[in-house]
């Protein structure tokens, strides 16, 4: 595979960037091959290589925030495949190849007996090029005008299936060709892999009687599913001529219930792999499919051709759309890793992430003396001024990789380690904590509030329950255990403008020189001594995010 684009997203806006060099570069500077000029996007970020044998990798340029491949973090050169998606901060590339794949070779069926009705199993790309060619003589005028006419069809059948917006408007460009070349199908369905699982889904049905239409889709019974399964695990094309007299579908239950007598299945390629099936039955036997079976199966499967690349399209939007619907939703909520997190699982069934088990070190930043300056603001006031404030501290939590758990009033609680674990939690806590002294004695200093503002910052680390809580109407993503509780009661013992953190965050330190031993407190609710260090954090002018 050497045609390689890029589907860059950016709100609406889908833009294809083409990969025109075997080093291809991508990053902030705008001498990269890719000028992404985004937040959380490094000077020189990443780049794709392209190997001897045609194949492309990503590589991680030690950019700040890290490449990922499907979010799978990229430790090495990582080899991409065809509808990989690629992210570089909260930016995202869809990987797209452009040179399919050939199907691998697939099995043939010999008909011993052509006196008994027939089932037959094909090469999908033989049966398309079959039915282009009329299966004419090369000096036959009639056959070569039968082949013109035949591509012209499949050309207009293309423009209309790229015109087609959403999957209701692709079947029924679909049922309205197959429906006038084939007069022996009664129904027809569509099924597809919609989650990339394995589990065919029916998407859409039609059927000559219009009466009928609606309970097709009601009832997916009626449809063989052990010939879509076989089409569609094993690649191959299927027609049997009496499925009743066929001793591989005599059995099944939705071919005796149903009274299905013929049918045909093909799968739907897309590149180098299968993304659905097309479906099509009669309640009465098709004999003449001894003699025309072939050429109507060989058209079916070239249009099944075209349909799989309309649906493969598709399928890209609606993904898009779903990803973009889960990060509006939540992005305003919960951290972008929170929010990256919960479409990298594709989506809860019930939008939940469950609660599990977690390694984390917590972090509690009170606003000093709130009460005293509430007393003297308005209650619109009082808004700004937080606003204000948890504007410019969550920037701090999220350059660490943080996630933000919650507002309590004046406080902002937030931790690290989870939803995807970081073994460096503990720095990265106290790289936050470090920020925001900082960042409040630089605001404090250009005037940022009417008076000078003090933070008093706690932090603590060990297991805790991450995930989310609460009822079918309200959830949020919450840390839950005795390691919070103890966070939120050091609070107390903390000086202005000054950071505290407990014992079990000091020993997981890589510098742990710049903290001093505070003393032994003993907090309300836990039954033991706990010892605090601390240190004057806000001193330090230049911060290093890790």
């Amino acid at each position: 595979m050497t045609e390689l684009t890029l589907l860059l997203k950016q709100g609406d806006t889908e833009t294809t960037v083409t990969v025109n060099q075997d080093i291809f570069t991508i990053g902030r500077l705008p001498e990269c091959n890719l000028y992404l000029p985004f937040g959380g996007v490094s000077r020189k970020h990443a780049q794709l290589v392209k190997k001897a044998e045609g194949t492309w990798t990503v590589e991680d340029l030690g950019s700040k925030n890290g490449t990922q491949v499907n979010q799978t973090v990229v430790s090495q050169a990582q080899k991409l495949h065809h509808g990989d998606v690629i992210w570089l901060g909260n930016v995202n590339l869809v990987v797209l190849f452009h040179t399919p794949l050939p199907p691998p070779p697939l099995k043939q069926l010999t008909i011993s007996d052509s006196s008994e009705p027939r089932t037959i199993f094909r090469n999908v790309k033989q049966l398309q090029q079959q039915w282009i060619e009329a299966n004419g003589n090369d000096g036959d005028i009639s056959d070569k005008n039968k082949t013109i006419a035949r591509l012209k069809d499949l050309v207009d059948i293309a423009k209309n299936l790229c015109a087609a917006a959403s999957i209701e408007e692709i079947f029924s460009q679909v049922q309205q060709v197959v429906f006038r070349y084939l007069s022996s199908i009664d129904r027809l369905a569509l099924l597809i892999d919609v989650n990339g699982c394995g589990n065919l889904e029916l998407v859409n049905a039609g059927t000559r009687n219009q009466t009928q239409q609606k309970y097709l889709l009601a009832d997916a019974s009626w449809i063989s599913r052990s010939i879509c399964q076989k089409v569609f695990e094993e690649k191959v094309v299927i027609q049997t001529a009496d499925t009743q007299k066929d001793e591989r579908f005599s059995g099944e239950h939705s071919i005796l219930l149903k009274g299905i007598r013929s049918a045909m299945a093909v799968p739907l390629w897309d590149e180098n792999k299968v993304v659905g099936v097309l479906y099509a039955d009669a309640h009465l036997s098709s004999y003449h499919w001894e003699k025309d079976g072939e050429e109507e199966l060989s058209f079916f499967s070239a249009l099944a051709n075209l349909v799989a690349s309309s649906v493969q399209r598709w399928l890209l939007v609606e993904k898009l759309k779903t990803e973009e619907v889960i990060r509006h939703r939540l992005e305003r909520y919960h951290s972008p890793a929170v929010v990256q997190h919960l479409i990298s699982v594709g989506g809860l069934p019930d939008g939940r992430l469950s609660p599990a088990e977690s390694e984390i070190s917590i972090l509690f930043a009170d606003l000093v003396g709130f009460t005293a300056i509430s007393e003297k603001l308005t209650p619109t006031a009082i808004a700004q001024l937080l606003n204000k404030l948890f504007e410019e501290m969550l920037q701090e939590v999220f350059a660490c990789g943080g996630t933000l758990d919650k507002y309590i009033g004046d406080c902002i609680m937030a931790f690290f380690g989870a939803p995807e674990p970081q073994a460096d939690h503990a720095d990265r806590a106290t790289a936050t904590a470090k920020g925001m002294l900082t960042r409040l004695e630089h605001l404090n200093a250009n005037g940022f509030w009417h008076e000078p503002l003090q933070l008093r910052i706690a932090i603590n680390s060990g297991k805790a329950v991450v995930g989310d809580v609460g009822s079918s109407q309200r959830v949020e993503y919450t840390a839950l255990g005795a390691t919070i509780n103890l966070a939120a009661r050091m609070e107390a013992v903390c000086p202005p403008s000054e950071c505290v953190i407990s014992e079990a965050t000091y020993q997981l330190l890589s510098q742990p020189e710049d903290f001093q031993e505070m003393g032994d407190h003993r907090f309300k609710g836990i039954d033991r001594l706990v010892k605090v260090y601390q240190t004057k954090l806000h001193h330090l002018t230049t911060i290093i995010h890790p």
